[in-house]
């Protein structure tokens, strides 16, 4: 398996992905124009994040966004995975725990960086012990949103 930071040359992939992940988590049907135009920004404006893909055997299997969040307490950022997708047949292979792993090394290698965090629906009991065994726990914060859906 190869980790590496997407290309606009995946973008079909990993649109692709998050139709598929919100029907599957949600229930929801994304607009393709809308979901094709939000995946494309990320490529074209850095601060608002970076993809990156997981390949077995030249075959994009995964993908997972990461966007960054300011901790002025730490002076440094926090990196958020979102958008996680791994192919279905490809589940239960170790693909998101080698995708963490890598993104953790990223953090533990620079002087930008200090942690990880995502959020995890609260009924997905299995991706709650998948980030456990990770070494990930929800000790500090619950998660309070508004949405303007329109």
């Amino acid at each position: 398996m190869n980790i590496r930071k997407a290309e606009l040359k995946d973008i079909t992939y990993i649109i692709d992905f998050q139709i598929n992940m919100a029907a599957e988590t949600e229930e929801l049907v994304l607009e393709e124009q809308i979901i094709t135009r939000g995946v494309t920004q990320v490529f074209q404006d850095a601060n608002k994040g970076c993809y990156y893909v997981c390949e077995d055997e030249g075959q994009i299997v995964a993908s997972l966004l990461t966007t960054y969040e300011w901790s002025d307490w730490r002076a440094k950022t926090i990196i958020w995975l979102q958008s996680v997708y791994v192919k279905p047949e490809f589940r239960g292979r170790g693909i998101f725990k080698y995708m963490y792993l890598y993104i953790k090394e990223m953090v533990l290698n620079s002087q930008e960086y200090c942690g990880i965090k995502l959020y995890v629906d609260n009924s997905n009991e299995t991706a709650k012990q998948v980030y456990s065994k990770l070494g990930m726990n929800n000790q500090h914060y619950s998660l309070f949103e508004w949405q303007n859906n329109s």
